[in-house]
């Protein structure tokens, strides 16, 4: 029979009479050796270990499940990203699960999520093997020193075993991995997958779902201050840069990914970060291209050379998602574990390959609203005609929603007026021409405006409004090249951006109308006003598609 401490899974419990043994804690030193001793990865030659995941080497939002049972049922919002399982089916490979691990060794860390908080939040995290144990013991706060490490009773635990493979047809799943989230147990289950990333997007959803929804704001977003203490929130994709915009020397750092928004202020989820580290340099991210080379850095696909050790951070040939997970406390400048001031700046990060939108512009209230829902960014996997896929992510991060998209939309409107925040469009892609026929815009000129946004800089510029977007194009800003603020200068055709310009609008419009009859009568009539097109454009005919 399966046992319960709480209503929280207890496998550990189960573990002190089914399991070889339970691995408690173990610190860095201790964690290389048995990832040595093991082979689950290689030292690289100064100093990170190096692993790989195999098959899997980014999140799978179709082998995602949350179980439909009344708990479940009370707080979801089930979309095609959030895809209910039968308790039959969760309790049949729960069983299976328990089976498999007969006479395994786990590897156990205790942790806090929101350290330092009021939210602070234990969660336990069992892993099958040895670098994912130090992964947790990176991305989360460890308790240290704790007397009986058997009576800490964690909020939830998430619980990682990539040797467990499901039955498709018989369990229920997409495939033979699978994540599923049980809310009553309190427990996720990651199986048949070695990426590391479902372990943070597993916490992030838990958490989604423990904190008090009418307190927070969950935001999927980096953050960090000035010297001043102004805050600043990156909200953006992957592979958008905002990450690696928010670790600046000129800043100080506060979160990677997953934050709150109370009434007092922002606050990370997390301890520690996991970036995206293909092309980093020593000269264009000097800190996170160090981190790269510090013991205790997980190194995620990253490729390393057999005879001397020596990584390639440009070679993307087993992913472009290679990674590094790292303590924050690993950074030169971090902020203090507490609830920081509310936001002055929200930047929305977006990487388009279309060449259409400026480098950066400030939007009104309606337009960054819109934004938020939108998450625009371009997909880098072409279609079967050649063509680069327009993307949108509602809120950034659909798949870790509990309530429909126009109540975060709400909590967001409320927010950055409550806070009179200015929000900004930050583009990281390509200005002027699309992909592939000019290079991409420097981190150096990104980093720049973002410093001159946040301090004000910007402001006594002036400001154009695009024909199109409505937002507004600042006319100059110091060491940045004018024509870089303004994608229509740098277009070769003016004519042909023209109708590329338009062309994006319309995308954001088709995908807003997936969820417009969800949102309220005054926020709809604001929305249909944000873009202006012309409708008599003929695309087809005029040759052009995205």
């Amino acid at each position: 029979m399966i046992r319960f401490k709480n209503g929280a899974l207890d496998l550990v419990a189960i573990g002190r009479e089914n399991l070889r043994n339970v691995h408690r804690n173990y610190p860095k030193p201790i964690l290389y050796e048995e990832i040595i001793n093991k082979r689950e990865g290689q030292i690289s030659n100064r100093g990170p270990i190096v692993v790989r995941t195999g098959h899997f080497k980014e999140r799978t939002y179709e082998d995602r499940f949350i179980v439909k049972e009344p708990l479940g049922e009370a707080k979801v919002h089930w979309s095609e990203k959030v895809q209910p399982i039968s308790e039959e089916h969760y309790n049949l490979l729960l069983y299976r699960l328990l089976a498999y691990m007969q006479n395994k060794e786990v590897y156990v860390q205790n942790c806090l999520t929101c350290p330092g908080t009021p939210y602070e939040t234990p969660i336990r995290i069992i892993t099958e093997r040895a670098w994912h144990s130090l992964f947790a013991r990176n991305m989360y706060m460890p308790i240290l020193n704790q007397k009986d490490p058997q009576s800490f009773n964690p909020s939830f635990s998430v619980i990682h075993i990539p040797g467990f493979h499901a039955i498709p047809e018989m369990d229920g799943t997409r495939s033979n991995s699978f994540i599923i989230i049980h809310m009553t147990h309190k427990v996720a289950i990651i199986a048949g997958t070695c990426y590391a990333g479902d372990m943070r997007q597993a916490v992030f959803t838990m958490l989604n779902y423990i904190l008090p929804h009418d307190k927070i704001f969950p935001m999927r977003c980096s953050s960090a201050m000035n010297k001043n203490g102004d805050v600043a929130l990156f909200f953006g994709r992957e592979n958008t840069g905002k990450t690696t915009l928010a670790i600046d020397s000129e800043l100080v750092f506060i979160g990677d990914s997953a934050h709150g928004w109370t009434n007092e202020g922002i606050f990370n989820y997390e301890a520690g970060c996991y970036a995206r580290v293909l092309n980093v340099s020593s000269e264009h991210e000097v800190e996170l291209f160090e981190l790269t080379r510090q013991f205790g850095t997980v190194l995620e696909n990253v490729t390393i050379n057999p005879e001397t050790r020596r990584i390639d951070r440009t070679d993307a040939s087993l992913t472009d998602n290679t990674r590094a997970a790292f303590s924050n406390q690993r950074l030169s400048h971090v902020a203090p574990k507490q609830i920081q001031p509310h936001p002055k700046h929200i930047f929305l990060v977006t990487c388009d390959a279309f060449g259409v939108l400026p480098p950066i512009a400030r939007l009104t209230h309606d337009q960054a609203v819109y934004g938020f829902l939108s998450s625009y960014s371009s997909e880098f996997k072409r279609t079967e005609s050649g063509q680069i896929v327009p993307t949108f992510n509602v809120c950034f991060g659909e798949s870790s929603l509990t309530f429909p998209p126009s109540v975060y939309a709400r909590q967001f409107s409320e927010k950055i007026k409550d806070h009179q925040v200015t929000c900004w469009l930050l583009n990281t892609g390509w200005i002027g021409e699309p992909y592939g026929k000019t290079d991409r815009i420097s981190i150096d000129y990104s980093r720049t405006l973002v410093r001159a946004a946040i301090s004000g800089q910007l402001n006594q510029s002036g400001f154009e409004v695009d024909p199109v977007f409505q937002f507004e194009i600042p006319l100059s800003c110091p060491n940045v090249p004018t024509q870089v603020l303004h994608p229509r200068q740098l277009a070769e055709d003016p004519g042909e951006y023209e109708v590329r310009a338009n062309r994006l609008a319309m995308e954001f419009m088709k995908d807003f109308s997936q969820f417009e009859n969800e949102m309220p009568d005054h926020m709809r009539a604001v929305f249909s006003q944000i873009l202006h097109i012309d409708d008599q454009l003929n695309f087809e005919t005029l040759g052009f598609s995205m």
